[in-house]
Parts: C-alpha cells; sequence; structure tokens
C-alpha cells in the first residue's frame, strides 16, 4: 500500500510465529478458517501490514492458505517449499546436483530399508497386483518410449509402496524427495537402456519379496533398484 513503511523482518517473522501459535493453540486442522485480518491484528497486537506481510511468509510455506475473496485458512502443509529448496540447490551446479542426488539416494533407500519389515506386512494382495501393474507399465514405457511413462509409472510405484503404513509424513516426504530426484537426475547422464531393465527388474524383485512376505529379499532389492543410480553417481564425481 502507498505511504505503508516497510516492515522489519524480525517482527514479520514474530507475528507469523503468533498465527502459527494461534493455529496449535486453538487446535485447527487444515482447511479451517483463520480469524480476518482485523482480528489477527487484535489478537496478536500488530499493524495490518505485519499482518499482511506474516501470512506472505506463511502461505509460502503452505502453513496457510489465502482464498481471495473469502478469507485466510490453515493450509495443507505440504512439503512444496521442501521440495523448491533442495531442487534449485540441485541445479545450482553440477557439484550440488551429484551431492544432492547422492544425499537423495541415502535417504529415499534409508526410508524403504528401514520400514521393510512393515511395508512387506502391510501390502495386500489387491496391492500386490497394483505394484505388479506398474512395473508392466515400467516395463512397456522403456521399450521404445520417451521416458515419462517409466517415470510416471516409478512415482506411482513408490507412492502406492508406503501408502500401507498409513503414515502421512512419511508418504509425503517419500513423494518429495522422489520429486526432488526426477528433477535433478535428469542433470546427470541420463539411464541407458541396460540401466532401465535394471530398475524394471529391481522393481519387480521388490514385488515378488513382499508378495513372499521375505523382508531380507524386499532389502535386497531395494538395493538393487538405486545400484543403476549410484553407479552414475561415482561415475560423475569421477570425472569431476
Amino acid at each position: 500500500m502507498p505511504g505503508t513503511r516497510p516492515v522489519r523482518p524480525l517482527l514479520r517473522q514474530e507475528v507469523a510465529d503468533g498465527i502459527k501459535r494461534y493455529i496449535l493453540e486453538n487446535r485447527l486442522h487444515p482447511g479451517d478458517p483463520l480469524p480476518t485480518e482485523t482480528e489477527l491484528c487484535e489478537a496478536l497486537g500488530a499493524s495490518r501490514s505485519s499482518v499482511r506481510e506474516a501470512v506472505k511468509i506463511l502461505h509460502a510455506l503452505d502453513i496457510v492458505e489465502v482464498r481471495h475473496g473469502h478469507g485466510t485458512y490453515v493450509g495443507h502443509l505440504s512439503l512444496s517449499a521442501l521440495v523448491e529448496s533442495l531442487t534449485f540447490r540441485g541445479l545450482l551446479s553440477p557439484d550440488d546436483d551429484v551431492q544432492v542426488l547422492a544425499d537423495l539416494v541415502d535417504v529415499r533407500e534409508l526410508f524403504e530399508r528401514g520400514m521393510a519389515e512393515r511395508i512387506v506386512a502391510s501390502l495386500s494382495g489387491e496391492q500386490l497386483d497394483a505394484l505388479e501393474r506398474l512395473v508392466t507399465r515400467m516395463s512397456d514405457a522403456g521399450v521404445g518410449g520417451d521416458g515419462q511413462g517409466l517415470i510416471e509409472a516409478d512415482r506411482a510405484f513408490h507412492a502406492l509402496l508406503v501408502a500401507p503404513l498409513g503414515n502421512d509424513l512419511m508418504g509425503q516426504l517419500s513423494m518429495a524427495f522422489w520429486d526432488v530426484y526426477a528433477i535433478v537426475a535428469p542433470q546427470i547422464d541420463g539411464f541407458t537402456h541396460t540401466e532401465q531393465a535394471e530398475t524394471v527388474a529391481a522393481h519387480h524383485s521388490i514385488v515378488t519379496a513382499a508378495r513372499a512376505g521375505d523382508a531380507a529379499a524386499f532389502v535386497q532389492a531395494i538395493g538393487e533398484h538405486y545400484a543403476p543410480v549410484r553407479r552414475r553417481i561415482s561415475e560423475a564425481r569421477t570425472r569431476s
């Protein structure tokens, strides 16, 4: 607004913290409405400009959602800000590409290895059939395809793999790391047809192990799944 003084960064953060505190103390949930701007000013003892700047910060983090003409609501707390930050870091330089990719592979593999027994015990026959169909889609997409179909099927596969755990945070983190991985990975030399075939075979082994209830074989198949990209990371580091 014309004539409005810039809000000091410290004050802006204090007001943002106050809004977060309000959400927690009032046990609000995603989608619940927040007080009006005037009510927030009164509750927090802050100016309109401070509240508006604080809401901008929280909106960028998906902590609040601004619906123009309707008001401000508690956001759905997605990890989009994390994805943006990690992706940008990974695209800054070739060195960062390699390191970010190595970190992401470590985290993704840690998740799936660490939850192997629970994943194997939780997957239903219907879910296993769905995973098998995704492996078939990956295989079909890798034969003469542009790779996009394989990527989409791979994402759906890993989302379904952790879905039976019923852990929303783990599901969000898993997909957030997958999304960053999918953006950063192409900055390093792309998969060869041989590596694509290895990847599809590893996914098939994951399903086979889960269907047999064999957690040890599941863990081994997870390692085989990440082996091709680990080789590419090693080769990229050798070249640099």
